[in-house]
């Protein structure tokens, strides 16, 4: 084996299934968006890949503990122009998280960059990082 090995890894867009019984008011396929989740200091950070959503084209929901993303493309082609071929699915992204109660509501933060949607969860004060000290008796 050489001492470079290259991986190749394929990633695909994984669609969204929609519920039995429930139809969509957009006639479009949704995405389920690839996310990453990290801590910094006293905030928990969400990245969520959603290329083609402009920050006008995002819902953000907090409903009880529920936590729903939601990403709308404006996908419009040129006047007099038909997609003859496509290797990129063009839909809407929707994904759905359930936070703990260490995440403080009121204090969350969103930005929309480049396609990629980053929220800013801060802890709430109780289940931040405390440090006690030790006295010598």
């Amino acid at each position: 084996m050489s001492e470079h090995t290259t991986v190749e890894m394929e990633l695909e867009k994984q669609e969204m299934e929609t519920p039995e019984g429930l139809e969509r008011i957009r006639n479009r396929r949704v995405y389920v968006p690839r996310v990453d989740i990290y801590e910094s200091g006293n905030n928990v950070i969400l990245l969520a890949d959603m290329p083609g959503v402009g920050s006008d084209g995002v819902d953000i929901t907090l409903e009880k503990n529920e936590l729903t993303i939601k990403g709308y493309i404006q996908y419009n082609l040129p006047d007099d122009h038909d997609l003859a071929y496509a290797e990129y699915g063009i839909g809407d992204y929707e994904r759905s998280f359930v936070l703990s109660e260490e995440v403080d509501r009121d204090r969350i933060e969103a930005t929309m960059k480049h396609g990629v949607l980053r929220l800013v969860l801060p802890k709430a004060e109780s289940a931040r990082l405390r440090k006690i000290a030790v006295k010598s008796a």
